[in-house]
């Protein structure tokens, strides 16, 4: 099944796909996008070129555990993303993402405009790899 990832963010939102074995994610793009309605138009465009049959959501959940701000604001863009496209949309985890991506980047000596462009869509390609790991995991566990 195509899966695209969402990274919600308030300028810059990363866009990551998988492949139809669900084996491995990619980045897409990033989308500079304020305007939420235009936003929304935009990842549902997305979704029906990259022939998406879901949408996972980062939800950026405070480290204990809580939903603070921007986790309610990334569940109505979800619930809202949900209508607009038709398909099941799944909040995720994605607490670190964003610094493992920073790590990435550090590692590999990726500085300047490149490297914040690319950010958004490297923590949307670790949100979708997370989540294609967890559902690996769940099928594995249940033909055991």
């Amino acid at each position: 099944m195509r899966i695209l990832a969402v990274d919600l963010g308030d300028v810059r939102t990363g866009i990551a796909v998988c492949d139809r074995q669900e084996l491995l994610a990619s980045p897409v793009c990033v989308v500079t996008e304020r305007d939420r309605e235009r936003l929304l138009e935009k990842v549902t465009k997305y979704a029906k070129e990259e022939r998406a049959e879901e949408i996972v959501v980062g939800y950026p959940k405070n480290m204990d555990g809580t939903a603070g701000e921007s986790a309610r604001k990334c569940a109505a863009f979800a619930e809202r993303l949900g209508q607009a496209s038709s398909l099941p949309v799944r909040l995720w985890d994605e607490r670190c993402t964003t610094m493992s991506a920073i790590g990435y980047f550090n590692a590999t000596d990726t500085r300047g405009k490149k490297r914040k462009a690319a950010i958004d869509a490297a923590a949307a390609t670790i949100i979708l790899q997370d989540y294609l790991d967890y559902r690996k995991n769940q099928r594995d566990a249940a033909s055991k």
